[in-house]
């Protein structure tokens, strides 16, 4: 688990809440399910419209990686490349044909039997590059469908609260009442505003940040292939492989 996405989402909560009540307000305030249907209704609404069934299940399945992000270990993918690269050596490139059933990542199983195959250099970084794409693709449209709801969230937001406006102007001949009405009226803003700056566009840069290391290890796995194609010592490419790891 990400405990620092935990953390960033409790603190936002809880310091809109401890302002809420330095404010003189409490949180019974907040709670208008009148509101909160208009936005988060509204807004799941427009995201439907927006995209396909497939690609809204497909971000839903990333959902997980905002708490859960997915894990890369990259001393472990340079040391499995290295090893595949050493029978290469010894054995001659034939035999990745067997091994590459074993390899950690299916774009390392492909680009491994390719070069077995006898496959042209470029066709082999071609084929890798292209699933590279394709997986990027995905995390891209993910993304975007969160992105796109906290778009729309703030605009529901004042929907809801022209709405609850309309109700209060049409009972002015209560001005006791004028004060709640509009207060109540107001809320819908601040879910709108919640949804989009604390929850959505959050959870969207969380997917794209937290899959950047996942790509950076699936271009590490062209250039181990391609390298293990061109013949190169295990011991250039494990120093050409630990350049893609990140200086800390």
């Amino acid at each position: 688990m990400d405990i620092f996405a935990i953390i960033g989402l409790f603190f936002g909560i809880t310091f809109i809440l401890i302002g809420q009540a330095m404010e003189g307000g409490n949180l019974g305030q907040l709670l208008q399910i009148t509101a909160a249907f208009i936005v988060f209704g509204g807004t799941g609404g427009a995201v439907i419209l927006s995209f396909p069934p497939q690609i809204l299940k497909l971000a839903l399945s990333f959902l997980k990686y905002v708490f859960f992000p997915p894990k890369v270990d990259m001393p472990a993918l340079i040391a499995e490349i290295v090893e595949f690269a050493t029978k290469a050596r010894k054995e001659g490139v034939i035999v990745l044909e067997k091994e590459a059933k074993r390899a950690s990542d299916p774009i390392l199983t492909m680009g491994l039997e390719a070069v077995a195959d006898g496959a042209d250099p470029t066709l082999v970084q071609s084929m890798m590059e292209n699933q590279i794409t394709q997986f990027e693709g995905r995390v891209a449209i993910a993304s975007k469908v969160f992105e796109a709801g906290g778009g729309y969230s703030p605009t529901l937001g004042i929907i809801g609260a022209v709405m609850g406006l309309i109700q209060v102007m049409q009972n002015l001949s209560d001005p006791s009442a004028l004060g709640a009405g509009i207060a109540v009226a107001f809320v819908a803003t601040i879910y709108g505003l919640f949804a989009a700056n604390l929850l959505l566009l959050p959870m969207s840069s969380r997917i794209k940040v937290n899959f950047a290391q996942v790509v950076t290890a699936k271009e590490l796995m062209v250039e181990g292939v391609l390298s293990i194609q061109a013949g190169e010592s295990p011991a250039l490419i494990e120093r050409k492989l630990n350049s893609f790891m990140l200086v800390e």
